[in-house]
């Protein structure tokens, strides 16, 4: 079987991403398989092949009802059959789908995992004669989870009772080892089919901003970026309602998206986004976990996220057609302090509490590090012995460098001698040496470190000791009250065995212009009329514009300028149902502008 053939028939595509054809040759052998690829890593292909070519139907299990119609449209729209059932299909209509899957017309078939509990459905869905079952986003399966949800759990047992004996495919982006162990253990995949492609993200360029004035950065960078799609994350809905309404005055094309909205403004504001009606979204982290959209060029958090799988899952929205996209983390440490609120506010037991809050101490490392951002990330996933990307902000910070080993050994002194059992607030306030914490039944006054920070102000020295974290020469108790304690690292600080090294603070300001810039190997002024032609198709045809074309096959179309079927064909993204779609609209398109620049010049 030559599956190179089907891809490029099917999908567009020559040859196959890390991990696809592995995976796809597993499932085809019916064998329970797991991949774990980054977003916008090709995962979705490797369930829409092998459903084209298995004699039953492929049934998909994804939590994210929002992205069904998008994967649905997608694939409808070349070639394949697919519908989905989740809560908001309408009675009526649920069944003449139901109806017409029975006839076997449909490859595959979306549902939510509520679904798969339901009796009634259940009952219905033994019936068929299902070949694969595809679990997407398969981490919140597991407790060690960012986003466990216990009622996925119970879908696993009926899944299992299911005749046939389908082959098995779970997917995700963001696992770490322990969920990988976790999954693995409740869905019985053997560790040879466990598919690892790594989570680095070649084109996606990470950078954090500290210190700046946020509403000011969020404006410049947006108008600095015009035309481009971008997702701008915010913690709090009126953060949301704030920055839309700025933006909107400024002549940005902005929508919004929170809980806050009713269903069908969320609803509408999506599809704007998804239909490029408008260039920017505001959103709430209940956004974008449904959005398939291949063409956002930048994410900025205005507020920090709670976890590394949150983050990286959020950021991963960005640059999904393989182009350059930025993801900009606007940090404040006071920020913290919205999580550490929801952490106590949530209805978990303590354990989850405590789960969360040493997530959420991953994240502020991550924050004040000044490691490689992108290495930062991939060695908390469990990727050792990485190189620094080589592009991220701190790769690329040229700030002079100063030696603080002395300062380092004054804080970390100060944690011994107060025997290692208080966080950093307390910590913070001896190192200055504030009143209210001298003369108590503690005595830290008597300690020779209280006040040997006094000429500084509790926001530096506080700053100092997350730097020391973040760089391991602390590390933390982990529980609900977390303590400091010296690490290995900086046990070596305190001996004089390691010097300690920080660039100097400032404040930058620079915002580049454009996320994609031209690199001479395309035509730019051929690309935006690509582009107005792909808008003006779908909109024609009520779809999202990636669904005729990505970004991608756009500008590969701009470097190989095809003038023939056979030419077009070629082009990365068009197979044999595009090309005969969109084909001849295309390349008359692309003649007609040769031939306009020829009689110009």
């Amino acid at each position: 079987m030559n599956l190179e053939a089907i891809l490029k028939e099917r999908f567009g595509y020559d040859t196959f991403r890390a991990g696809q054809r592995e995976l796809i040759e597993k499932v085809l052998d019916g064998q329970k398989a797991m991949g774990i690829m980054p977003t916008g890593g090709g995962k979705s292909i490797c369930y829409q092949l092998p459903a084209t070519i298995l004699p039953g139907i492929t049934l998909v299990v994804s939590p994210l009802i929002s992205l069904m119609k998008d994967q649905v449209d997608s694939l409808n729209e070349v070639g394949i059959p697919a519908t989905f059932l989740n809560s908001t299909v309408e009675w009526l209509d649920r069944e003449e789908r139901m109806r017409y899957i029975e006839t076997g017309a449909v490859k595959l078939l979306f549902v939510a995992p509520e679904k798969i509990v339901d009796d009634e459905f259940y009952s219905w869905l033994s019936q068929l004669d299902i070949s694969l079952i595809a679990i997407d986003e398969a981490h919140v399966l597991s407790s060690w989870g960012h986003d466990f949800r216990n009622s996925y759990l119970k879908m696993i047992k009926p899944l299992k009772q299911l005749s046939g004996e389908p082959a098995w495919l779970a997917l995700t982006a963001t696992a770490t080892e322990q969920v990988q162990d976790d999954l693995a253990d409740i869905l019985e995949i053997p560790n040879e089919n466990i598919v690892k492609t790594g989570f680095a993200r070649t084109n996606l360029t990470l950078k954090i901003e500290r210190g700046v004035d946020k509403v000011k950065f969020v404006s410049n960078y947006v108008l600095s970026h015009a035309d481009e799609s971008g997702i701008i994350y915010a913690g709090r809905r009126e953060d949301v309602d704030n920055i839309y309404t700025f933006l909107q005055k400024k002549g940005i094309r902005v929508g919004r998206y929170h809980a806050g909205l009713s269903d069908q403004e969320r609803h509408q504001q999506q599809e704007d986004f998804l239909y490029d009606r408008i260039d920017v979204i505001v959103a709430t982290n209940a956004f974008g976990m449904g959005i398939n959209k291949t063409n956002v060029r930048y994410v900025l958090h205005f507020t920090i996220p709670g976890t590394i799988e949150n983050y990286y899952q959020e950021v991963g929205r960005a640059g999904r057609d393989g182009l350059p996209a930025e993801a900009v983390l606007l940090y404040a440490p006071v920020d913290l302090q919205l999580h550490r609120f929801f952490i106590g506010k949530s209805l978990g037991d303590d354990q989850y509490k405590m789960s969360l809050t040493n997530k959420l101490f991953k994240m502020s490392q991550y924050a004040e590090t000044e490691s490689c951002l992108m290495k930062f990330i991939l060695d908390y996933f469990g990727e050792e012995d990485t190189q620094p990307c080589g592009k991220c902000s701190n790769c690329l910070d040229n700030r002079e460098v100063v030696d603080i080993t002395a300062d380092a050994q004054k804080a970390l002194s100060c944690i011994v001698r107060m025997d290692q059992r208080y966080g950093k607030k307390m910590v913070t306030r001896v190192l200055v040496g504030k009143d209210d914490v001298a003369n108590d039944w503690h005595h830290f006054e008597k300690l020779s470190t209280f006040g040997i920070f006094k000429d500084n102000t509790l926001k530096q020295t506080s700053r100092l000791l997350d730097f020391l974290s973040a760089n391991g020469f602390l590390k933390s108790s982990g529980g609900k009250y977390q303590t400091l304690l010296l690490s290995d690292k900086g046990l070596k600080v305190l001996k004089g065995d390691l010097n300690v090294v920080r660039r100097r603070e400032q404040v930058n300001t620079e915002i580049k212009t454009k996320t994609m810039v031209a690199d001479g190997s395309f035509d730019v002024d051929l690309f935006e009329d690509l582009r107005k032609l792909r808008l003006e198709l779908a909109r024609k045809q009520g779809i999202a514009p990636f669904m005729i074309f990505s970004d991608k096959t756009l500008k590969n179309m701009c470097e190989m300028m095809p003038t023939s079927t056979e030419e077009f064909l070629s082009v990365s993204g068009v197979g044999k149902v595009k090309l005969e779609q969109y084909g001849e609209t295309f390349l008359t398109a692309i003649t007609e502008f040769q031939k306009t620049k020829q009689r110009i010049s």
